[in-house]
């Protein structure tokens, strides 16, 4: 499935450098309202208890994209401080986010992965999909917002692999520690940068193929920090190579494995939205299913989202969203809390 993805998005990769390169605004800076301690946004009051203001410092964000609406996509380079991992991460904020009554709440996050490689070595250094002008994952947000589907979300885009190897969003020995990487040092980016939440109720991943398999991974072994995940034709366990001679730290990240620990415990709870198109493979809908049916129960609540017609790809997957998935993470996230000064 990983390659078949990858595959399929070469040419919107490819079409996506072309689209950054033409925005005339393409490399400026842009601040999005981070404040470090003592700047501005941070020394405002937060609505809430829950509300956390931007921690700081400020990453150096450059614009990549900026939609019709005036929002921008923006790329800083992040040095794990957690992972040692440096590589790319895009942010982006939606319009509500600069609302003045929104102005001291927290925004729910959703940490967006891409499948197959995240394409490491694609020239322009697009490393995540999801940033693409051709796959409108930002619009498609804004309108599902509109129409009440969606939270209005923070969506943070990072590179997934930060080379030519599959690591399962995971620690894997002897290899750089992606699993860290993408559950906190990825994570403390947005707290630096943006007003969120310190709970996990505005914490989500979503993701396609591996993707979608480190989302599910990441939310089952850490549901004390996340909520939800929307993982789309993703794989159920763990089947990097870098794996072999490490079986036992391969099972402390697989799915099944996890999720059969957080019944045993009681909770907390975790809301695992699923998705397949009728045109893959009958073992993508098959091997989800059979999670739903062993997992599914208690503190673990799934859906499963059948695209007609969809194919391992990130286009039909939104054809899924817009239906129902983004909505079932929705209902179970916090969204921000409006203000009158």
């Amino acid at each position: 499935m990983k390659h078949s993805l990858a595959a399929a998005l070469a040419v919107a990769l490819a079409a996506s450098c072309a689209l950054l390169t033409g925005c005339s605004d393409t490399g400026d800076p842009v601040d999005f309202n981070a404040g470090g301690k003592g700047e501005g946004s941070a020394q405002a009051k937060p609505v809430d208890d829950d509300t956390l203001m931007p921690t700081g410092p400020k990453s150096d964000f450059r614009i990549t994209r900026t939609l019709d609406d005036g929002t921008h996509i923006g790329r800083a380079t992040l040095q794990g401080a957690k992972s040692g991992v440096t590589g790319s991460v895009w942010v982006w904020a939606p319009k509500e986010y600069n609302d003045p009554k929104y102005a001291k709440s927290g925004f729910p996050v959703l940490i967006a992965l891409p499948g197959g490689l995240g394409s490491p070595q694609e020239k322009g250094g697009v490393t995540n999909y999801w940033v693409g002008g051709d796959i409108k994952l930002q619009e498609n947000l804004t309108k599902w917002t509109e129409e009440g589907k969606s939270l209005p979300f923070i969506v943070v885009m990072p590179m997934l692999n930060p080379d030519t190897m599959y690591h399962d969003g995971s620690d894997i020995p002897g290899s750089q520690k992606m699993g860290t990487w993408l559950t906190e040092d990825v994570v403390n980016l947005a707290k630096a940068n943006f007003r969120t939440f310190k709970s996990r109720d505005g914490w989500a991943f979503m993701g396609s193929s591996s993707g979608g398999f480190a989302s599910l991974k990441s939310v089952l072994k850490y549901p004390d920090r996340f909520k939800a995940a929307l993982a789309s034709g993703p794989d159920i366990v763990p089947d990097s190579p870098l794996w072999a001679g490490h079986q036992r730290e391969k099972d402390a990240n697989n799915p099944e494995k996890l999720a059969k620990q957080l019944l045993k415990k009681g909770g907390p709870d975790v809301y695992l939205a699923f998705q397949a198109g009728t045109k893959e493979p009958a073992a993508v809908t098959r091997q989800i299913k059979k999670f739903q049916q062993t997992y599914g129960k208690g503190p673990i609540h799934t859906a499963l989202q059948v695209v007609p017609g969809g194919r391992h790809n990130a286009w039909d997957y939104q054809k899924g969203m817009e239906a129902g998935s983004i909505k079932f993470i929705s209902d179970h996230l916090k969204a921000p809390v409006p203000s009158s000064s």
